[in-house]
């Protein structure tokens, strides 16, 4: 099926092992950032809603947290428990961000990695305040690529917008935007910290982590015309055989009201 005909739920259903292996990972700086802005320890339980093959789940792990994972799709939650599979602290259940299933107030943390904007605002909030303890802290994480940061990121962009099924309408930083973020977290303050990060890759690594974005044709003639044309970008842009998408990690975070 189209992504652009797929519930928000179901686009990464044929793209898991693409997201795996090709997505970002999460520095170890997210954890040192929320120790600093919110005592985090590992003490605390997070839940990640949105959780999918687990990268962001794994840093929290990794600091000794208990961490259950809230995944809709069933290829995704596989995937993320056979990641993990050697954290005894980490659980995953079958729910989504506006019903996850999870008892209220059993999260120290409701954390969230490039996936909040696929969730509906509204219900989510209420969702989040109920799961989140009193003074608990909801965490929203993106990898924001820097567009403008190369010519080659600028090429890119282009090239996306070319050959992307619908990807000027879900691109997240066009959906979930700072504003946006300000009203999800209002009447309390919402605070962002941002961290630089890249990916390095070789031809078949750009095609990999091209294929994993479900906004992309996987099969068909528009598919076809895009991976034809992408080893000319790879190879007008190439240093050392490699190419660097640059990212501003962005990182909201800040206290829900009841």
């Amino acid at each position: 099926m189209p992504a652009a005909n797929s519930a928000p739920t179901e686009r990464f259903s044929d793209r898991v092992e693409d997201y795996a292996k090709y997505r970002p990972h999460y520095s170890p700086q997210v954890v040192w950032t929320l120790e600093r802005e919110c005592d985090l320890s590992s003490r605390h339980t997070v839940a990640d809603v949105g959780c999918g093959t687990g990268l962001l789940a794994k840093i929290f792990l990794e600091n000794g947290n208990r961490v259950i994972g809230v995944e809709p799709n069933a290829n995704m939650r596989k995937a993320g428990e056979r990641f993990l599979s050697c954290f005894g602290k980490f659980s995953m259940v079958a729910g989504s961000a506006e019903q996850s299933t999870l008892p209220d107030r059993s999260a120290d943390f409701v954390i969230a990695g490039q996936a909040f904007h696929w969730f509906r605002p509204a219900p989510t909030r209420r969702e989040f305040a109920r799961i989140v303890k009193p003074e608990g802290w909801v965490v929203l994480i993106w990898h924001d690529r820097d567009t403008e940061s190369t010519e080659f990121l600028k090429e890119y962009e282009s090239f996306l917008l070319r050959h992307s099924i619908d990807y000027p309408t879900i691109a997240h930083n066009k959906v979930a935007n700072y504003k946006a973020l300000e009203r999800f977290f209002s009447p309390n303050a919402m605070h962002l910290v941002t961290q630089a990060s890249s990916q390095r890759f070789e031809l078949e690594g750009l095609r990999g982590r091209l294929l994993s974005s479900s906004y992309v044709p996987r099969e068909g003639p528009g598919a076809e015309a895009m991976l034809k044309e992408l080893p000319a970008l790879f190879h007008r842009f190439a240093q050392n055989g490699e190419v660097v998408l640059a990212y501003q990690t962005k990182i909201y975070f800040g206290h829900l009201a009841a």
